[in-house]
């Protein structure tokens, strides 16, 4: 039997340490896993970089993605050693959709209001759009099950996203080919539930629902999050 290695891909407005608890659970299972970096610098170019982290890992794989990240392993999750897709409190694209095309079909939700824009450099001498959650929103917009002292934190080290990724479409969704499992965070005020459960359900996931999840379940309910990312791993070793 040959476990596959997790690779946990984050979303916007945080970084690799927010996996910090799911990761030490994995291990404790013996799990192999990794963190890589997100740039957020838009679907294909972030998606290019998960596919070549997997290209490099020997074995299966199987691909997590909490909020955006759900998007880029969508993509990524094409490459050929990808054997299971887990999406947290994510977004999970069809083919030629966008962000923006399937958070339209439903309420927005309180991110929206208070997204913080920013400008940041760009190759070309130019500049682009990026965008924060404003810090007074952060706790309950994205992490309102998390203790105060540690929002007080998250909120000021965001990860900005480039606002051009909500108008990026997907060039393929890996999850017609691919099994894939989902938690829907009942509580998330960053993504509506109802666009994670429609995506989930779209893709023929095995959903699990966390009633009263924030967006950030990953930091509040790391052992639930970690446990479907071993049925995954169960269920293709």
């Amino acid at each position: 039997m040959t476990i596959p290695t997790v690779v946990l891909v984050h979303g916007a407005f945080a970084d690799a340490a927010s996996w910090s608890g799911v990761i030490a659970a994995l291990q404790a299972e013996g799990v192999p896993v990794i963190a890589p970096p997100n740039e957020l610098r838009g679907l294909a170019a972030d998606a290019a970089h998960v596919s070549s982290v997997v290209s490099q890992i020997d074995g299966p794989v199987v691909l997590v993605g909490h909020s955006y990240g759900g998007a880029l392993i969508t993509v990524a999750g094409a490459a050929e050693n990808v054997v299971g897709l887990v999406y947290v409190a994510a977004y999970v694209l069809e083919k030629g959709e966008s962000l923006g095309e399937l958070q339209g079909r439903f309420a927005d939700s309180p991110l929206v209001a208070n997204l913080k824009q920013w400008t940041y450099p760009t190759p070309d001498g130019g500049t682009a759009a990026e965008v924060t959650i404003a810090e007074e929103a952060f706790p309950e917009v994205f992490a309102a099950d998390v203790p105060a002292e540690v929002t007080k934190v998250l909120a000021v080290a965001q990860r900005p996203l480039t606002a051009a990724a909500f108008a990026e479409a997907a060039e393929v969704a890996a999850w017609h080919t691919t099994p894939a499992w989902a938690l829907v965070a009942g509580a998330d005020r960053a993504i509506n539930p109802e666009v994670q459960r429609f995506g989930a359900e779209r893709a023929g996931a095995t959903v699990v629902e966390a009633e009263g999840a924030s967006h950030a379940v990953a930091v509040s309910r790391p052992g639930a999050v970690a446990e479907l990312i071993l049925r995954a791993v169960r269920a293709t070793s």
